[in-house]
């Protein structure tokens, strides 16, 4: 059942969890998290992040992504991830996604602001929630060191761009990284409390997986609502096909598409069961 990004939002607000939010830049992605989802009956969002548009165009899997999330036996919001384009952000929504992140998190604030102002306009159009970064992660998406290093968000500052912008969801900065951590995450969680109970927002934990289950718990607690979790999900597909090819002959690429999705839908659904409380 397709849904948009306020609607889902409101649903885990209501229940006090959080909602995952995966990349799926391939069948064998959306497969995956809608079979954890669907198994575990939770909502789920399923996304495309701008800088997979060269591994999977958004013209091409984004259908694949709206008709799966039409088909599903779960609410499914379709979501366009660190988007920092306006006109790539409205391929998207003339597509039929229901969520869209606009990313200015590298811009000057103002800039920042006057362009995810105009991401909310665009999206009303289309009954489309909006999602906005504020503040700067260690690591860019994709996993790229931040040359300024982390820049975590001010709270008082996050009231005033949320109240000028008519976001629906914020992703402060507080101490998460894209990509693989090389060590423990050192996360500021008392300050997504701050900022939750400031703003009034659902707030976003970019840079999700890799993060503790007590960490998450306690991040949940204190205002998280949607998750983002891809690198560890995507490398647990990576290491079940190189276990295959380790033991076994294979011949056929579908083998291994199948396990690398089996395994992600594993890595996927142990996700879930921590956001979700089960």
């Amino acid at each position: 059942m397709l849904v948009n990004l306020k609607e889902i939002l409101a649903m885990a607000e209501e229940k006090h969890c959080a909602v995952g939010a995966f990349n799926t830049p391939n069948l064998e992605c959306v497969n995956a998290v809608l079979g954890a989802a669907e198994k575990l009956q939770v909502p789920v969002i399923i996304a495309h992040a701008q800088l997979h548009e060269e591994v999977s165009p958004l013209a091409k899997i984004g259908p694949v992504m709206l008709q799966a999330a039409k088909a599903a036996a779960v609410p499914v919001c379709v979501h366009l991830d660190h988007c920092e384009d306006l006109d790539y952000m409205q391929k998207a929504l003339d597509l039929g996604f229901t969520g869209v992140m606009y990313d200015g998190s590298t811009l000057p604030y103002a800039e920042n602001l006057a362009n995810t102002k105009k991401a909310v306009a665009m999206a009303k159009n289309y009954n489309c929630g909006v999602e906005a970064e504020l503040g700067a992660l260690a690591s860019r998406e994709g996993g790229a060191s931040n040359a300024s290093g982390p820049v975590y968000t001010d709270p008082d500052e996050a009231v005033a761009f949320c109240k000028e912008s008519g976001i629906d969801a914020l992703a402060p900065s507080f101490g998460t990284a894209h990509g693989i951590y090389k060590a423990k995450p050192v996360l500021d969680l008392d300050r997504v409390k701050v900022i939750a109970e400031k703003t009034g927002l659902p707030l976003v934990m970019h840079g999700g997986s890799g993060v503790s289950p007590d960490d998450y718990r306690t991040g949940i607690r204190n205002g998280l609502r949607k998750i983002n979790y891809y690198s560890y999900m995507s490398k647990a597909g990576t290491e079940a096909v190189r276990k295959l090819l380790a033991t076994e002959d294979v011949t056929f690429f579908h083998d291994l598409a199948f396990a690398a999705e089996k395994a992600m839908e594993a890595d996927a659904e142990k996700a879930m069961r921590v956001f979700a409380g089960l």
